[in-house]
């Protein structure tokens, strides 16, 4: 009776043993996207610093390529992923406030949109089809008030870009 048991078991276990394993995530992104472009953002926000466009672009690019398959591309023409984007908010408003109406902490928040067109080669008899998918990223970083802003902005931007890329890349992969 315990053999029976046993090789029941066992045939059971068997069947839901996964047939390949890998720890290289191939995502839901089509296959047939290979290159993407990402165009210098633009900066519609009247307090950021006049080269955190140029910045952020460049952690997005890294991001994709450092995360994703994609490879850059300079040609949107042959890239099946193109981002454009614009900085809509950048501000500092307090928070924790103390005794005395004193704000302990202050907080930086920035606000993005994105459009994420998506140009898929056709396959047979497909004609060729233009998606597009928006992305509206608003991420915060909180910093003590007795510190200047300056003093602490790049190490700010830096965490805030983090947050946004991995936005963008979610949004990339998700496919919706």
């Amino acid at each position: 009776m315990k053999v029976l048991l046993s090789i029941l078991i066992l045939a059971s276990l068997a069947s839901c043993w996964p047939t390949s394993v890998s720890f290289k995530d191939s995502g839901s992104m089509d296959p047939r996207w290979k290159k993407f472009t990402v165009k210098t953002l633009e900066n519609n926000a009247p307090n950021a610093n006049l080269s955190y466009p140029a910045q952020l672009t460049e952690a997005i690019k890294d991001g994709i390529q450092n995360n994703t398959r994609l490879k850059l591309s300079n040609n949107i023409d042959s890239s099946q992923v193109n981002i454009e984007g614009t900085i809509t908010s950048y501000s500092i408003t307090p928070i924790a406030l103390q005794a005395g109406d004193v704000a302990a902490r202050n907080r930086l928040t920035i606000s993005t949109n994105y459009t994420i067109f998506i140009n898929v080669p056709p396959l047979e008899n497909e004609p060729l089809t233009e998606n597009k998918m928006t992305l509206t990223s608003t991420r915060f970083a909180d910093y003590d008030s007795n510190l200047d802003l300056t003093t602490v902005e790049s190490q700010l931007l830096e965490e805030i870009n983090k947050q946004i890329v991995q936005d963008v890349i979610n949004k990339i992969l998700s496919n919706w």
